[in-house]
Parts: C-alpha cells; structure tokens; sequence
C-alpha cells in the first residue's frame, strides 16, 4: 500500500509555487508520490485559448521532470466532458484500490468544497491537504471534510501573473523552472517573446 498525493491543477502554467506545494506535501505527508495531473475540462473555470492540451501536458512534464518522486497523470484526458473530481478519483481507486490517496487543495478551495459534485463520498475516498493561501485560511471551526492544512513557505505567485509577464514580455526567471520557461519561448505559448 501506498501513501500517494494527487495534486490537480489547470498549470496553466506550472510554475516554482506549484512545486514547492507538491514537495513540502510530499514530505510532510510522508507521501510516496506525488501524482501531477492536469484537468481536461475544469468545471469551475475557463482555459485561456491558444495553448493545447498537449501544450499543458507538456509543461507539466517540464516542470516535473527533475524529481524522481513526482509523476504525471493523464486520466482526465482519457474521457470526454468536465473534470469532476470525484470521477477521478473513483477512476484511479479502481485502478489502485489499496492505495492511501491524499488531494492536494489551496486554502481557497477548502472553503469551497461543499459545492464539490460528490463531496461526501470524495471525503471518504481521500484525505485532503489543504494548503494555505494568503488571504484564505481555512475556518477550524467548519471543517466538515477532515482537511488537514498544510503550511507552506508563501511563495506569492500565480499562474494568472505568469501568463501575464509573459505576455508583456517582463521577468519570469526564478518563478517558473527553466525548462518551461525554455519550452514557452520556443512554442511561442501566451503571447511569448523572449523574457529577461
């Protein structure tokens, strides 16, 4: 049996933020693995247009591919329509069933999780990390779920500020790993020009 983290995502594009997330997860969790696993479909928000799936898989596996305990996950493009949760995991749990599986949430999303397709049975299924965010702690006192936060190094940085420095042609060295800086450049992803 193993202790596996599931950390989804838009990584629209993955950046420094979502790694130290993963890693301090990773250890602090004394997890075994760490799955990546971008959404197809995200049901509570809009991909930005002109950057492909592939494009997205791709720099996923850019941004991971230094560490020997992160792997990529591709089941939420093995089926049609919105990426619920919930059906992943029922997916992945009959795949693994005597896995340990622990969901990687920020802060923001704890507070939202009664709205989640399923919840209940989510909550059953998973233990969820909840990682602080700034500006949205989690209330103790209305933790229906069992989230168990997770206090990270703040790192305040987005994926919306990256596409955005990206577009302006500004710096985003240090924010996101080489890799996929390297890979936007050359595919010419969210309005690139080389950047300082």
């Amino acid at each position: 049996m193993a202790r596996i983290g599931i950390f989804g995502g838009s990584f629209h594009p993955p950046h420094n933020g979502h790694l130290l997330i993963a890693q301090e997860a990773l250890a602090a969790f004394s997890l075994d693995r760490v799955v990546w696993l971008p959404a197809n479909h995200p049901p509570h928000k809009e991909l930005i247009s002109g950057v492909s799936s592939e494009d997205r898989m791709e720099l996923v596996r850019a941004a991971i591919q230094g560490n020997s305990k992160f792997s990529l996950s591709l089941i939420e493009f093995e089926r049609q329509g919105p990426s619920y949760t919930i059906d992943t995991i029922r997916e992945l749990k009959k795949r693994e069933p005597a896995h340990d599986y622990f969901f990687i949430i920020g802060g923001d999303m704890a507070d939202s999780l009664s709205t989640w397709r399923g919840i209940d049975e989510l909550s059953r299924l998973v233990t969820f990390i909840g990682i602080n965010r700034s500006g949205h702690p989690l209330d103790e006192c209305n933790n229906p779920y069992g989230v168990q936060m997770l206090e990270v190094p703040l790192f305040d940085v987005s994926s919306t500020l990256i596409r955005k420095r990206i577009a302006a042609g500004e710096n985003t060295k240090y924010l996101i790993p080489d890799a996929v800086r390297n890979m936007i450049e050359v595919k010419g992803l969210y309005g690139s020009g080389k950047s300082p």
